[in-house]
C-alpha cells in the first residue's frame, strides 16, 4: 500500500510504502505524482520510505522502479530512500552512478534527517 507523505515542501514528492505493493499501485501512484510535481518543479525531489519488507512487492516492481528513474532521467535532483533493508540501500546505490541526480539512503530512524536532506535545494 502506497500513502502520499504530507507536510513536505511544495518542491518535494514522498511516499510510504507499507504492507503488500501492487506494481500497477506503485507505477500508476508514482508516475502521477512525478508528472504533477513536475508542472511545479523543473526538477524531482522525491523521498520514498519503504516500511514494508521488500517480499511485500509485486515480482518485477524493481524493474518498474528502473523504467521510472529512466522516464524522469533528467528531471531528477535529490531522492532519498528510507529503508532498514540493505538489500533495498544497495539497489539504491546502483541509480546514483547511471542515473543524474542525488541519491541517497538512510534507515528508517533518521527519517527526519533524509527529509531535511531531500528538502535542500
Amino acid at each position: 500500500m502506497l500513502q502520499l507523505i504530507n507536510d513536505l515542501p511544495q518542491h518535494v514528492v514522498g511516499v510510504h510504502a507499507f504492507k503488500d505493493v501492487a506494481e500497477m499501485e506503485y507505477e500508476g501512484i508514482l508516475i502521477q505524482l512525478l508528472d504533477e510535481q513536475l508542472k511545479k518543479c523543473s526538477k524531482l525531489n522525491f523521498i520514498l520510505v519503504l516500511e514494508t519488507d521488500i517480499k511485500n512487492f509485486a515480482p518485477g516492481m524493481w524493474c518498474g522502479n528502473v523504467r521510472i528513474g529512466f522516464r524522469y532521467f533528467f528531471k531528477w535532483c535529490k531522492v532519498a530512500i528510507v529503508s532498514d533493508q540493505k538489500g533495498v540501500l544497495g539497489y539504491n546505490d546502483l541509480f546514483k552512478y547511471v542515473i543524474p541526480g542525488k541519491f541517497r539512503t538512510f534507515p528508517l530512524d533518521d527519517i527526519d534527517k533524509a527529509i531535511r536532506w531531500v528538502s535542500q535545494k
